[in-house]
């Protein structure tokens, strides 16, 4: 039986993120890289981010990789290991709760979800927009 509690603290409005924060977007390479853009007005991501494609949590039967697996997939991402204050973000804030879960299926620090996402974001022609992989 499961009891959930909000934990709003967790939330990242736009008005709290900042360039220092490590940020990762759980979207399809493509749509990262700003190659395929389906549903917001502008192809890219947010600047400074790293893509960790969410689907990658998963092994070949759909479940959750291993924790120790997951770690060494967000060390590949990030350099090193993601903790509290890391950001994840995706296109609307849904498959960036799937990166969150994985994370702390690892073992790992709950990180914060910036909700908005690539969706607020991209909305606004005055933020900027990355191309490419970096």
């Amino acid at each position: 039986e499961f009891h959930g509690a909000t934990r709003r603290a967790r939330l990242l409005p736009l008005d709290e993120l900042d360039s220092t924060q490590d940020l990762v977007d759980a979207r399809e390479p493509r749509r990262f890289r700003g190659e395929l853009e389906p549903l917001d007005p502008r192809a890219g991501h947010i600047p400074g981010a790293k893509n960790h494609f969410f689907q990658g949590n998963l092994d070949d039967r759909g479940f959750f990789h291993q924790p120790r697996a997951l770690q060494q997939a967000f060390m590949t991402t990030l350099g090193k290991l993601p903790g509290s204050e890391t950001v994840h973000y995706c296109g609307s804030g849904v498959s960036a709760c799937h990166n969150i879960l994985a994370q702390v299926h690892a073992g790992l620090d709950e990180p914060r979800l910036y909700c908005g996402s690539w969706s607020e974001w991209s909305a606004d022609e005055s933020r900027p927009a990355a191309q490419g992989d970096g």
